[in-house]
C-alpha cells in the first residue's frame, strides 16, 4: 500500500483546460470519444467502488450508507455489489463509528467512514484526536491508521444548523492527520483513491454544494490526478493570486473572469490538500504576482487563511506589494438558510478585497 508523507515538496502545475479541470481530465485519449459529463457525486461513488473491488480490506461504514446509499447517494449500490459486511449501516453514534474504525485499522483493514454532515463529526473528535491522529506515532510506526474519514462540508445548499459547517481548521491543527478537499470531478476521484491507499489517516472534506457539479471526465478510464499534496494553478494570471480550495474554487474563477473588465489578470490556485500544504507552488505564484487573497468559507479568525497568510508573509515578505488579505465566512455560527448568501464569500467580496491590495502605491511611487 502507498504511504503518503506529510509536508512533501511539490512543483507548480498550470492547467490550460476549462475551469475546474486539469488538461488530462478534459482531453479524450487517442481514438476515444469525448467523455460524457459526470458529477462529483458519481466520481466519489466510482472511487469507492474501484477501491473496494481492488482491495478486500477496504470497508465502507456510516449512517445510512448501505441500503439507502447515503444521504447524498455517494455510496449508492455498494452494499448490493459488495455485501452489507463491507458497506455497513451503523447506529447513530459517531464516536462509536470512528472508534470501531480504529480497531478495524489496527487489525489490517482500511475503513472508509462517512459522517453524514460536517457538524455530525463533532462527537467523534475524542477518537479522532486522541487515537486516530496519534496511533502511528504512539506505536513508533508499528500500527498505521489507514482510515479515510469522509465528511460532506460547507454551505450553499440551504442547510440548517449542524449541516453547513466548515470545520477544516480543527483538523488542520491536529498533527497526524492529512486534510483533503477536492474542488473538481477529476480530483474527487483521484484524491479519494489516494486517500484510501494512504497508511495515514485522512480527513476527506467533500464540498456538498459541488456534488452535482459536472465535468467531462470519463469514469470508465479514471482521470489523471496530480500527486497528493500538490496545489494546482487553475487559472494563470499576473496581477494578483487568489488562493482557495473546495467550494470556493468556482467562486474565485468567476471573480477572476469578472476582474478582466477592470483590466486585472487574476491567478487562481486550488490547494487540493490543506495538510500537507504545498508551500512551493503557492509561494512561487505569490512571488510572481506580489499580491494575494485567500478565500474560504470557514470563519476568518484563526481560520485556514490565517495560517496561509502567515506562511506567505514568512516566505515571501520581500516580494509582497501589499498585505495578504482574506475573504472568509464571518466569525459567527453558521446562519439560517435565508441569510447564508451574506455569510459565504462571493464575487463582490473577493473583488472588494482585490481593490484593497494597495494598487495606488504603484502609481504614486
Amino acid at each position: 500500500m502507498t504511504t503518503v508523507t506529510a509536508g512533501r515538496a511539490a512543483g507548480t502545475t498550470t492547467s490550460a483546460a476549462a475551469p475546474g479541470t486539469t488538461g488530462a481530465d478534459a482531453a479524450p485519449g487517442p481514438g476515444r470519444p469525448a467523455a460524457k459529463p459526470a458529477t462529483m457525486a458519481q466520481a466519489l461513488n466510482r472511487a469507492l467502488r474501484d477501491a473496494m473491488a481492488e482491495d478486500p480490506a477496504v470497508h465502507v461504514m456510516g449512517e445510512d450508507v448501505g441500503a439507502l446509499g447515503g444521504v447524498f447517494r455517494i455510496t449508492d449500490g455498494l452494499a448490493a455489489e459488495f455485501g452489507e459486511d463491507r458497506c455497513a449501516d451503523t447506529p447513530l453514534a459517531e464516536a462509536g463509528i470512528l472508534g470501531t474504525a480504529v480497531g478495524m485499522a489496527m487489525y489490517g483493514l482500511r475503513p472508509v467512514v462517512e459522517m453524514q454532515f460536517d457538524a455530525f463529526a463533532y462527537p467523534a473528535f475524542e477518537q479522532l484526536i486522541s487515537h486516530v491522529s496519534r496511533m502511528r506515532n504512539r506505536t513508533r510506526g508499528a500500527l498505521p491508521m489507514p482510515i479515510t474519514l469522509r465528511i460532506p462540508y460547507g454551505g450553499g445548499i440551504g442547510g440548517v444548523e449542524h449541516h453547513s459547517d466548515s470545520s477544516e481548521a480543527y483538523y488542520m491543527a491536529t498533527p497526524g492527520l492529512h486534510v483533503v478537499t477536492p474542488a473538481t470531478v477529476g480530483d474527487a476521484y483521484g484524491l479519494l483513491r489516494q486517500s484510501i491507499a494512504s497508511d495515514d489517516p485522512v480527513v476527506f472534506l467533500e464540498p456538498k454544494r459541488l456534488y452535482w457539479a459536472k465535468d467531462a471526465v470519463d469514469l470508465e478510464a479514471p482521470p489523471h490526478s496530480e500527486p497528493f499534496g500538490r496545489a494546482v494553478v487553475r487559472r494563470p494570471g499576473t496581477s494578483a493570486t487568489l488562493i482557495t480550495y473546495g467550494p470556493s474554487l468556482p467562486v474565485c474563477l468567476e471573480a477572476a473572469e469578472a476582474a478582466r473588465e477592470d483590466g486585472l489578470d487574476l491567478e487562481v490556485i486550488d490547494l487540493r490538500t490543506l495538510v500537507p500544504f504545498d508551500d512551493e507552488t503557492v509561494c512561487a505564484a505569490v512571488r510572481r504576482t506580489g499580491r494575494a487573497v485567500v478565500v474560504h468559507e470557514a470563519t476568518g479568525f484563526a481560520g485556514p487563511g490565517a495560517e496561509i497568510a502567515a506562511r506567505l508573509t514568512e516566505r515571501c515578505f520581500h516580494h509582497l506589494h501589499a498585505p495578504v488579505l482574506r475573504v472568509a465566512g464571518f466569525d459567527i455560527p453558521y446562519p439560517p438558510p435565508m441569510l447564508e448568501k451574506h455569510h459565504l464569500p462571493g464575487v463582490d467580496r473577493i473583488l472588494d478585497a482585490v481593490d484593497r491590495l494597495q494598487w495606488e502605491s504603484e502609481w504614486t511611487a
